[in-house]
């Protein structure tokens, strides 16, 4: 162990952790996350530590800054990663329900896809993030052998491929090849396709290359799927469901550069860490 980890310990031990579950009404719903508030700066290694040891699909490292501002950092099991929408939305749920933030004070968050901003808007909490829109790209053999269909449509931004399945219950019965997936030269797989249930799209999202086969509500994933289905569908606000074995629904409004979640928020833990 480090000097960095072994200060990380002794400044950080007491720390106040919550596991919330995002994107959903009721508790066992939606996404969990894991949100942890330092009162120090912690290192990398540290972090990558406790998002193991929480082992869900994500955990929220939130440090204020000042005022309404804090620093915000998000790990898996295995890796940090750049943008996640569930946990932003779990840590803006802690500040305002532990009375860190006022109800009607805005969450400013500082993170390595820039500025990220969170309110209340009526029983909701509205994340504001940055579109990915995706671009057509050629579908590797191998993405086609691990997922056994032919998509409708293949594309890519930063972060993820998408496809496009031809049904809802195309999307729901995949069982995709993790393996393959593990190696893919992206963060992970998105695949969508238009509602019959009574949402405007599905979809489920698949990241084990960074620790995560399945992730049950994916608000990063969003960002690009949100653009995606506004074309394609010419709305301007959506209802999504991520239809994984816990499922989750929010609603989507993609502005120019910018996409707008909509999701609630239950807490189901309440603790400290002690190391």
């Amino acid at each position: 162990m480090n000097d960095d980890t072994r200060n990380d310990r002794s400044q950080n031990s007491s720390s106040p952790l919550w596991i919330v579950d995002a994107f959903a009404s009721a508790p066992f719903t939606g996404n969990p996350a894991a949100v942890c508030l330092l009162e120090q700066t912690a290192s990398t290694e540290w972090m990558q530590q406790i998002g193991a040891e929480m082992n869900l699909s994500e955990t929220a490292f939130i440090r204020p800054l000042e005022a309404n501002r804090f620093e915000l950092r998000w790990f898996t099991p295995e890796a940090e990663v750049d943008l996640c929408g569930h946990a932003t939305l779990a840590a803006a749920h802690i500040l305002w329900e532990t009375g860190r933030l006022a109800l009607d004070e805005e969450a400013v968050f500082d993170t390595k896809s820039g500025i990220l901003k969170a309110v209340k808007e009526s029983d909701n909490i509205r994340l504001d993030f940055p579109a990915e829109p995706v671009a057509p790209v050629v579908l590797p053999e191998e993405l086609i052998e691990a997922l056994g269909f032919i998509p409708r449509y293949t594309g890519r931004n930063r972060l993820d491929y998408l496809v496009e399945a031809d049904s809802e219950d195309t999307v729901r019965q995949l069982k995709p090849d993790m393996a393959i997936l593990r190696n893919l030269d992206a963060r992970g797989l998105i695949v969508t396709s238009r509602s019959s249930s009574g949402y405007d799209f599905v979809s489920r999202c698949f990241y084990p290359a960074v620790g995560v086969d399945e992730d049950p509500v994916t608000g990063s994933a969003h960002c690009a799927l949100a653009p995606y289905w506004a074309k394609r569908l010419r709305k301007s606000e959506l209802k999504a469901y991520q239809a994984s074995r816990r499922g989750g629904h929010m609603t989507v409004r993609p502005e120019d550069e910018r996409v707008l979640l909509l999701g609630q928020a239950v807490t189901v833990l309440t603790g400290k860490l002690t190391i």
